[in-house]
């Protein structure tokens, strides 16, 4: 069986970075995943907070995604155990999303978007999934 999500209203929205599930970590408020994301990759310069204080996850994605601003430079090595940190505190911080990742028991987990192949499965279902697989390795660990 396998699990599909995305949007943020759908049945399994809360596995979105999107979900307005906040976390405290690195001494900081986090509305969403996706503000902590987004700003790790500005590390330790003035853009880091500009994205943890914007009032919504699409605004954070936007100005992450924007090249025009000083990358890190060891982001590509980094990212995911970025997104495993994230990931980990949004679910061990908030109990409600927690025991809807835990009851899905063995399900195969996949951000179903379109137009990206590393994070979600991509257009034709080729893409690495590496969100799905973070959000599974997570229920294995949660579950012992």
């Amino acid at each position: 069986m396998a699990i599909y999500f995305y949007k943020i209203n759908d049945e399994y929205g809360c596995f979105s970075n999107f979900a307005h599930y906040g976390f405290k970590l690195d001494g900081k408020w986090w509305m969403t995943s996706e503000h902590y994301f987004q700003a790790q990759k500005f590390y330790d310069t003035q853009y880091e907070e500009e994205i943890r204080l914007l009032d919504n996850p699409m605004k954070a994605a936007e100005m992450g995604r924007n090249r025009d601003l000083p990358l890190r430079k060891d982001w590509e090595q980094v990212k995911d155990d970025i997104m495993r940190k994230a990931v980990f505190e949004k679910f061990t911080q908030n109990k409600e999303i927690r025991d809807i990742l835990v009851s899905t028991g063995e399900a195969t987990i996949i951000e179903n978007t379109i137009n990206d192949y590393y994070w979600g499965c991509g257009k034709n279902g080729s893409g690495k999934n590496m969100l799905g697989k973070i959000l599974m390795e997570l229920r294995e660990e949660l579950r012992d």
